[in-house]
Parts: structure tokens; C-alpha cells; sequence
């Protein structure tokens, strides 16, 4: 949720996150934020885009992802989990059976908690593009 779809620092959302959220819903495409949040601040951020929730996801263990696909009757093969985050998001996702997509954080400044997880992610990082060659990152579908 924050970085992906929102600001970490800026739960209001931007102009050009709601239409994308609009667009989805025009496609047919459901969103449920599965997020590592606390309960109050994942439905604080969500609730007035009337998104579904998944709150204390414990990622990368896959325990958040396996409660939304019960939850809400979905099939792993119906799933992408989108993330910012390679040691959490991505690997959650890879843990569960569940295709990924890596994006770009949408603010270069993390929370305290997030800058860890970044650190040993430029690691993890290094030696993927060292192995495949860099990522490259694309605007758009």
C-alpha cells in the first residue's frame, strides 16, 4: 500500500491514482490492499476509495495473501501481487504461488522501518542484475 499505491507520508492519494483506480474498476479488475499496516492505518487510506483490505499481512511470509484469497474467493492463478518492495511484496508473492510485479517506490524518502528492508534489498538487487543484467522498469502497461 504505501509506496504502491499511495505515498508512504501522503494517504490522501494523488489525482492520477484515483483515475487509475477508476480505470481498474472500469476494466473489471478488483483491488484488495494487502499490506503489513496496522488495521487503523490501512483503513484509514483505503476506506474512502472503497478498496478491500488485508491489514498485519506478516510479509514475506504469506499469510496476508493466503487470508485474502480466501477471503474474497480468489484463485492464485487470478492473482498479481503489485509491490514496491522486493523482500516483502515480491517474495510474499513467490512464496504464495502468485505472479508479481515490481514497481518503483512512488516517493524516494521510506519510513524508518522500510529503509531496512531497502538496505538488504540494494544487496538482493546488486546480485540479480549482476546475474541477468538490470531491471528495467516501464511506464504503463
Amino acid at each position: 500500500m504505501d509506496n504502491t499505491l499511495i505515498a508512504w507520508n501522503n494517504p490522501d492519494g494523488t489525482p492520477e491514482m484515483k483515475k487509475w483506480l477508476h480505470d481498474l474498476r472500469d476494466a473489471g479488475i478488483r483491488i484488495i490492499v494487502v499490506s503489513n499496516n496496522t488495521k487503523k492505518r490501512v483503513k484509514r487510506a483505503v476506506e474512502k476509495f472503497d478498496i478491500d483490505y488485508v491489514y498485519w499481512a506478516m510479509k514475506p511470509f504469506t499469510w496476508g495473501i493466503d487470508r485474502a484469497l480466501k477471503l474474497f474467493h480468489f484463485e492464485k492463478k487470478e492473482v498479481v501481487m503489485v509491490g514496491d518492495q522486493l523482500m516483502t511484496d515480491i517474495r510474499a508473492a513467490h512464496r504464495a504461488g502468485i505472479r508479481s510485479i515490481l514497481v518503483k517506490p512512488l516517493v524516494e524518502h521510506d519510513s524508518i522501518k522500510t529503509q531496512i528492508n531497502r538496505a538488504r534489498e540494494r544487496c538482493v538487487l546488486q546480485k540479480i542484475t549482476e546475474k541477468y543484467g538490470p531491471i528495467q522498469y516501464k511506464k504503463g502497461i
